[in-house]
């Protein structure tokens, strides 16, 4: 084990020698003081309401993965001959005993939730934070209570929103989905319809009081099961100009203080009082600015916001744009805007990403389930933090192109590991980093870590030519954590030696910690589109009993600096980092 190890870094450095540039520099980490902060649970994730036939230019990824039937362990599909005759067929995959009932009147699938890795892999990232939610919500009404029409699937239908009928949701299914967040301990927060009670009155606006009876009857039935339900949400992309429908924000401020009374009232005898949130749209400031002010103080909790700043999922150029180091540095606009509407507007509030998928339209076929992807995606974690960001939802969990989760075998797409080692290593609170590196193509971030002492760097080389080898100060002590090595002008002559301290290893006994975690992530084969992500030479692939493989860094010594290779990213641990602004994180 160690000895692929130790070749994977001499044929690291053995690259450094031939690549057409190498940039020295230093990073200056500010442990004193804490620049940002999220949320105890910041990683998130999302199960969509789309059917398996909601298709992207030719071509339909979602599979069995929406909320009423992901997971099937037995399909059911029914048939109309005439008004009253059903025909039957079922196609069995495990236990008889999984038989259901399937009629034209409910029309729904429930599944049992049962494939062997989806618990482990929400699991495996405890408390995730799952968002139930996406387009269709606001097409869904709930099978409870006084609902008046009959409980249909969502259809295909040309000419409704977004392609499909009006859909709803069996309190059978509700009561299997809870089952299973209750043992995987997953965080819930879940999207209601807001568009129910309201009729479109041009091409996209909608307008009319929001109707919240079908909302209250489930709500109240979620209660009375002992259901936790951390947030509710009102309404998907309707903000400013929407995605398919919008609504006006003085009305949409006015739904808002009816879910509030409504939560007020079912909640009043509870414990536990569950979060608001809204509007899960585009930010538009002036928009956004007014919802706040036309809800009033207290009434928002969260204010959530999507991002898809890649473009369509179609685009060609997605490999370019996901390398572009200004490209991903235009939505840092959309966050310090989003913050400072908060600070004045709402500071009773804090601040999501309720979802993020990088592409729309179900993602970019091979790149969003590619390890390409993860430049994207860990670099929107790392900006989204800095700004205190306190949720970050990606798009999805599992269905469509950009799923952490492969649709139809549910092993982990490269993004999910990055979000493990993420979950894993990367603290609450954010730090100030700085680098005196020319180039745009190294990004940094800095955190505390996570449950121990010190600070977690993250580094992403987006250049495909430039090896960067660094060093880290910290102000805090005045003194150099690393070797210096030149910046600027430097002899080649020397740069072996250099290279042998970088890769020196460093036992795990002793009083003091003498050396430092790293977390190196390429693509198999360095192949940027490659389905499978290699951690410090090392493959990451599913057991043969169908767990997740061991994280394990490289230890090298405090005393030589980091090297990048092109094109891939690291996770640096430093134990022993002076950081007095991370004191209070420590968990005792």
């Amino acid at each position: 084990m160690r000895f692929r190890i130790a070749l994977f870094l001499f044929l690291a450095s053995l690259q450094a020698t031939l690549s057409q540039d190498i940039e020295h520099g230093s990073l200056l980490v500010d442990g004193a003081q804490t620049k940002a902060e999220t949320g105890d649970n910041f990683i998130c994730a999302t199960i969509d309401w789309w059917p398996h036939d909601k298709c992207d230019y030719n071509h339909c990824p979602w599979g069995y993965s929406s909320v009423v039937n992901l997971v099937s362990v037995l399909e059911c599909i029914c048939i109309e001959i005439e008004m009253n005759t059903l025909e039957f067929m079922f196609p069995f995959h495990s236990q008889s005993s999984n038989f259901i009932y399937c009629s034209l009147q409910c029309g729904l699938i429930f599944q049992d939730l049962s494939h062997p890795f989806l618990a482990k892999a929400i699991q495996a990232l405890k408390p995730l934070r799952i968002r139930l939610g996406g387009s269709l919500q606001d097409r869904v009404l709930y099978d409870v209570g006084s609902l008046k029409s009959p409980c249909h699937p969502l259809q295909s239908v040309k000419g409704e929103l977004f392609g499909f009928s009006k859909g709803c949701l069996h309190m059978k299914r509700w009561d299997e989905l809870n089952q299973f967040f209750n043992e995987t301990g997953a965080i819930v927060t879940f999207g209601l319809n807001l568009l129910h009670g309201k009729h479109q009155i041009s091409h996209n606006v909608w307008e009319g009081a929001w109707d919240p009876t079908n909302a209250y009857n489930f709500i109240e039935y979620t209660i009375s099961k002992g259901y936790k339900i951390d947030s509710w949400e009102l309404g998907n992309e309707l903000s400013g100009k929407g995605i398919g429908a919008s609504v006006g924000v003085a009305q949409y401020g006015k739904d808002l203080i009816k879910l509030k009374q409504i939560l007020s009232t079912l909640y009043e005898n509870s414990n536990f009082k569950p979060s608001l949130v809204a509007p899960g749209g585009f930010y538009e400031k002036h928009w956004y600015d007014r919802l706040l002010q036309v809800s009033g103080s207290g009434i928002i909790n969260v204010l959530t916001h999507h991002i898809y700043n890649l473009g369509p999922g179609s685009d060609e150029h997605l490999e370019r744009k996901i390398l572009d180091p200004e490209r991903l540095s235009r939505v840092e606009s959309i966050f310090s805007n989003l913050s400072e509407t908060i600070q004045k507007y709402g500071p009773w509030c804090s601040a999501w990403v309720g979802e993020a998928g990088g592409a729309f339209n179900s993602g970019g076929n091979d790149v969003s389930n590619r390890f390409l992807n993860s430049f994207w995606y860990l670099d929107q974690l790392g900006m989204a933090s800095s700004y205190s960001t306190k949720v970050y939802c990606r798009q999805t969990l599992i269905g469509g192109n950009y799923g952490l989760l492969n649709t139809t075998t549910f092993a982990p797409n490269p993004d999910y590991y990055s979000a493990l080692l993420w979950h894993q290593l990367m603290g609450k609170k954010v730090l100030a980093v700085s680098s005196d590196v020319s180039s745009p193509f190294l990004r940094t971030y800095a955190h505390c870590a996570k449950d121990r002492a010190g600070v977690t760097l993250l580094l992403i080389n987006l250049s495909n030519q430039t090896d960067f080898i660094l060093t880290v100060r910290n102000p805090v002590t005045a003194s150099v954590v690393e070797n210096e090595v030149a910046t600027g002008t430097h002899k080649e002559s020397s740069f072996f030696d250099k290279l042998k301290k970088t890769f020196s290893w460093v036992g795990t006994k002793g009083s003091e910690v003498t050396f430092r975690e790293e977390y190196h992530l390429t693509p198999k084969d360095g192949y940027l589109r490659s389905q499978t992500m290699v951690l410090n030479g090392i493959p990451l692939e599913l057991t043969d009993e169908g767990d997740l493989p061991r994280l394990d860094p490289v230890r090298n010594n405090l005393r030589s600096p980091i090297y990048m290779t092109p094109l891939s990213i690291a996770f640096v641990v430093y134990p022993n980092f002076d950081a007095p602004a991370c004191a209070t994180h420590r968990k005792l």
